[in-house]
């Protein structure tokens, strides 16, 4: 069943980490069935306070979703992304 990680941004505290994160976040898709649904895109908020940004990327199962997460090249780059932003991070199965 298709799996999905929302990456739900609430601001951002460095943006050299965000930027390094940014340019290295592409190369752990590598091997991985990963398709990004939706990066930072336009938003319009419906209910509450909105985000400063989201992220959508889905996976074909929820075993492949968390091998790329917690695999290791991902676990090293997401240390830049922890650093330089407040985030939000849900993993999401689908129906």
């Amino acid at each position: 069943m298709a799996t999905y990680i929302v990456f739900t941004r609430e601001r951002i505290l460095d943006q050299a980490e965000m930027d390094t994160y940014s340019q290295s976040v592409g190369e752990t898709f590598k091997g991985h069935p990963i398709k990004i649904l939706a990066a930072y895109g336009a938003q319009e908020n419906l209910e509450g306070e909105g985000p400063d940004g989201v992220v959508i990327v889905e996976f074909p199962d929820k075993a492949a979703a968390l091998a790329w997460y917690d695999g290791a090249d991902y676990k090293r780059v997401r240390e830049h992304r922890f650093k330089g932003a407040a985030y939000r991070a849900t993993l999401v199965e689908g129906l």
